[in-house]
C-alpha cells in the first residue's frame, strides 16, 4: 500500500507539532510521500507565516525596507529547527528571498516560500528527498492549471524516488514564474500527488477530527461524519463546510483514491472518509447540514409566463450581461424567482430590475433582501420517505418562516431558504429533527 499524507498548518506550526507529524509519518511505512502546509499559527494571537510573507512583500513592492519583518519570519523557521535539534540552515534560502523580494518577483513567489521552506525542513527531518514543486506542478500561460503534462512529469518523478516531500499550494507558469493555487492550495497539492502517484489512499491531517454533521459554532459538539461521497461533499462545501478545499477532490476522484481526513493532535480517531460510492448506510437520513448568509431574491411574476418560450433564458440573460452568477431559480407556472448574492447583487439592482422589464414585460417584480441557504445533504434521503415533510415540519415547531425549498433530481440535497436572523436556530431544528432526535 501507498499513501500521500498532507499536512496543514496547524499540525506544522512548531517543533512540538513536527514532532507529532513525524510520529505520524514514521509510524506506518506506506506513508511515502508527504506534502506539508506553512507555519500556521502557535497560539491564538498568532500571525500565519503566509500572512507575514503577504505582509513583508507588500513593504518591498512598495520599496520601502523589509528586513527586520522577513527576519522575523527567519526566526519562525530556525525556532523548529532548534527545536527538532537538525543541523541544517535556511540562511542561503533567505537570502535569496530577499534577493527575490527585492527584484519584486510577485506576490505568488512570495506566499509560496511558506510551505518551500517548511518542505526543506520536513524533507531533512524525516530524511526524505525534496521535490520542489515548481518543478513538477504546471499552470498554463492563463494561469490554469495543466493538469495532464503535471501528472505525466511529475509521475515520472516519483517513480525514481521512494519518498518524497512536495510542498503544497505552488507550481509553476510555462517562463518559470513561481504560481499559488487559491487558499487550501495544500490540499489540492496532495490530491495532485495522490494521483501521480497513484496511491491507495490520501490521508488530509489537520487540527479536526475530520467532517462535523453541522457547524460547531452553532452546534454544540456536533456528531461527526463517518463516510461522505464526493458528491455530498461538493454540496457541503460549496454551502460553507470547510475542512477540505474543495477543488482538492477532484485528482483524486477520477482515479478514484479515497480520501481520510484525520486529526494530528488525536491520531487514533477514525476521521471521516471521503469515497466515490458506498454501500454503507448513513448513521442518520442525512449526512450534513451546512449554509450561508447573505442572499437576495428577484421575484419575478407574469400571467401566463409558462407558455411565453424563452422567458427565463432572457431573464437569465439580463444578469449574465451585468456578470451577477445565480444561485438557485425555482419558479412556478406564473412566478420565477432568482437567488443571487445579495454584496453582488446591491450595486446592480436597479440595471437588472429595468433590464428584465425590458426583455420579458413582467407584470411586477419583487425583490427580498437577508437571505440564508441552507443545504441539507445525504445520500440516505433517497431511500427515505417523509425527509422534506420532517424538515418542514422541525422548522415549523421553531416558528421558521421558510422562504423557498429546492430539491435537486438527484435527491441528495434540499436547499432551504429562510431569513438571515432564522439561520442559526433553522439548522439547529433540523439537526435535532435528524440527529438528536436518533441518539
Amino acid at each position: 500500500m501507498k499513501k500521500v499524507v498532507k499536512f496543514g498548518g496547524s499540525s506544522l506550526a512548531s517543533a512540538e507539532q513536527f514532532k507529532k507529524v513525524g510520529d505520524i509519518v514514521r509510524s506506518d511505512k506506506s506513508r511515502k510521500y508527504v506534502v506539508p502546509s506553512a507555519p500556521g499559527k502557535r497560539f491564538g494571537a498568532d500571525t500565519k507565516v503566509t500572512d507575514m510573507l503577504y505582509q513583508t512583500y507588500a513593504l518591498a513592492e512598495a520599496g520601502k525596507d523589509f528586513s527586520s519583518e522577513l527576519q522575523a519570519i527567519k526566526e519562525r523557521y530556525n525556532e523548529i529547527i532548534k527545536g527538532l535539534k537538525l543541523n541544517m540552515t535556511l540562511d542561503a534560502e533567505f537570502e535569496t528571498i530577499a534577493e527575490m523580494f527585492r527584484s519584486k518577483a510577485g506576490s505568488d513567489y512570495a506566499a509560496s516560500r511558506g510551505e518551500y521552506l517548511n518542505g526543506k525542513i520536513m524533507a531533512n527531518y524525516l530524511g526524505f528527498e525534496f521535490i520542489d514543486a515548481a518543478e513538477v506542478i504546471f499552470f498554463d500561460e492563463e494561469g490554469n492549471f495543466d493538469a495532464e503534462k503535471t501528472n505525466n512529469i511529475l509521475s515520472v518523478r516519483l517513480g525514481k524516488v521512494d519518498n518524497a516531500v512536495v510542498p503544497g499550494f505552488y507550481g509553476s507558469t510555462p517562463d518559470g514564474k513561481v504560481k499559488t493555487f487559491s487558499r487550501g492550495g495544500s490540499d489540492i497539492t496532495g490530491s495532485i500527488v495522490s494521483r501521480a502517484a497513484r496511491v491507495d489512499l490520501y490521508e488530509n491531517w489537520t487540527d479536526v477530527s475530520g467532517f462535523l454533521v453541522a457547524d460547531p459554532r452553532i452546534i454544540d459538539n456536533p456528531e461527526p461524519i463517518e463516510t461522505i461521497t464526493y458528491r455530498e461533499l461538493r454540496e457541503l462545501s460549496y454551502m460553507g463546510a470547510s475542512v477540505l478545499h474543495e477543488d482538492a477532490i477532484f485528482p483524486v476522484r477520477r482515479e478514484g483514491i479515497p480520501i481520510n481526513i484525520k486529526n494530528t493532535n488525536a491520531p487514533e480517531d477514525p476521521g471521516t472518509w471521503i469515497v466515490e460510492s458506498t454501500c454503507q448506510k448513513s448513521k442518520y437520513v442525512i449526512t450534513g447540514i451546512a449554509g450561508k448568509k447573505g442572499f437576495c431574491s428577484v421575484n419575478i411574476d407574469k400571467a401566463k409566463m409558462n407558455s411565453e418560450i424563452g422567458f427565463c433564458r432572457k431573464v437569465l440573460g439580463v444578469f449574465e450581461d451585468n456578470g451577477i452568477s445565480i444561485e438557485h431559480m425555482p419558479s412556478g407556472i406564473d412566478t420565477m424567482t432568482v437567488f443571487v448574492h445579495q454584496d453582488e447583487f446591491m450595486d446592480k439592482e436597479q440595471q437588472v430590475v429595468s433590464g428584465i422589464h425590458r426583455m420579458t414585460h413582467p407584470d411586477s417584480i419583487d425583490i427580498e433582501a437577508d437571505l440564508a441557504l441552507i443545504a441539507v445533504v445525504g445520500r440516505g434521503m433517497r431511500s427515505t420517505r417523509g425527509t422534506a415533510g420532517r424538515i418542514f415540519a422541525s422548522l415549523a415547531h421553531a416558528n421558521i418562516n421558510v422562504k423557498m425549498i429546492d430539491q435537486g433530481s438527484s435527491e441528495l440535497n434540499i436547499i432551504i431558504g429562510v431569513t438571515n436572523s432564522d439561520f442559526e436556530a433553522a439548522i439547529k431544528a433540523i439537526y435535532d429533527i435528524f440527529v438528536s432526535a436518533s441518539l
